[in-house]
């Protein structure tokens, strides 16, 4: 299935042209501060700096956790983003005390904006879009960078010079601590986390997947010891094109996550879905990034409730919908377990509740489901219910 989504995905995204900022083979501006690691040839791999052509504060063009609280709108958010260059060099991920590298953890680990120059091999071109990280403009190799002197963020200091502190342990913390997510992921994207002789690079996307399920993986520890809530809920969330209706229940904890993109490339209604019971997860999800993104973000609300449920969550892509990257879930879901629950006497009445709100028929998501299925049949509830 995983196939499946990640070929209309990109098909999603190949389909879409939106020009990006024009720039000459020099750049003298400001990073957010933002750093990319690329996947391809691993453990060969491009790294770079993410510049934007303008002076000052850009933080928020590479602080995903603020866009949906100050109501940006796409159009918003996919401006911030193209307006961002990336330069390029390939590495080796074990080579952490060159002096480019070095270089860029100054750039992740700053705790503000850093006036940066840079020359390019050619002029860059291009933008990126994709359903894993937030987008970005042109790109080039780079010939030079130059950044002005990075007043480091004090807790990611502590934690990279911490060599004897698990990478585990250190996101933890700093999740803990309320450091942005985008922050820890971009530190950890650049081996600045973990025991030091195991430290390396990490690719942009496998480094938010592997933040998010670390945090998940925490989260979930503190939220078995609690008792589960009283009684069905359903909270719910709207923006960016998406609807979230997330179906709480008074179980131990088990999830699943259900997506259908509907009339996006055309007539398309497609679904997409993943689940665990409460024994979790074996191997990576079918669905991708998203799976943990947005039970992170559940999880982080039960534990800070002290709660247990379990979790259904349906999505809906609608059309005009943009692929910004798995933030798009994890913030939305944020929003979503920060609404207060809707109780039900029943799953039954809140699946009728959710219904209501859907584009689809509810019956499609549970033809599609697995765990849904499972606790409509514990509870002798029949699909004829949502004819």
């Amino acid at each position: 299935m995983i196939k499946g989504k990640e070929a209309y995905l990109k098909k999603l995204t190949a389909s879409m042209y939106i020009p990006s900022r024009e720039v000459g083979t020099e750049i003298d501006g400001s990073s957010p501060p933002s750093v990319f690691i690329g996947s391809w040839n691993y453990p060969q791999v491009f790294a770079g700096p993410m510049i934007a052509p303008m002076h000052g504060d850009t933080t928020i063009m590479d602080r995903p956790e603020s866009w949906l609280s100050q109501n940006k709108s796409q159009e918003e958010i996919i401006r911030y983003r193209l307006n961002l260059v990336r330069g390029k060099q390939k590495v080796k991920v074990t080579h952490l005390h060159q002096r480019f590298i070095g270089t860029l953890r100054d750039i992740a680990l700053s705790s503000g904006s850093l006036e940066s120059q840079a020359e390019f091999q050619k002029a860059p071109r291009g933008a990126t879009f994709s359903h894993d990280h937030t987008p970005f403009g042109p790109s080039a190799p780079l010939e030079r960078l130059e950044i002005e002197n990075s007043r480091w963020d004090h807790h990611l200091e502590k934690a990279y010079y911490d060599d004897d502190l698990l990478a585990a342990d250190a996101v933890g913390r700093l999740h803990e601590r309320g450091l942005p997510f985008s922050s820890i992921e971009k530190a950890f994207s650049l081996g600045s986390f973990g025991i030091g002789k195991r430290r390396r690079l990490v690719p942009t996307r496998w480094a938010i997947t592997a933040c998010d399920s670390t945090l998940a993986r925490r989260l979930l520890h503190n939220v078995r010891g609690y008792q589960p809530i009283d009684s069905v809920q359903v909270r719910e969330f709207s923006s960016l094109n998406n609807y979230y209706a997330v179906l709480l229940l008074p179980t131990a904890w088990q999830y699943e996550w259900m997506e259908a993109f509907l009339h996006i490339l055309g007539r398309e209604e497609l679904i997409f879905s993943d689940y665990e019971n409460n024994a979790g997860k074996k191997g990576y999800s079918r669905v991708g990034g998203c799976y943990y993104s947005c039970k992170m973000a559940v999880l982080e609300a039960l534990s800070r409730e002290k709660k247990q449920a379990g979790a259904i969550v349906l999505r809906e892509a609608y059309p005009g919908y943009v692929p910004l990257g798995v933030f798009n879930v994890r913030e939305n879901m944020r929003n979503a377990m920060l609404q207060p629950g809707q109780e039900f006497e029943s799953m039954k009445t809140a699946l009728q509740y959710i219904s209501a709100r859907l584009e689809l028929p509810i019956k499609r998501f549970i033809e599609k489901s697995d765990l849904l299925q499972e606790q409509m049949r514990s509870r002798q509830t029949t699909l004829s219910c949502f004819s």
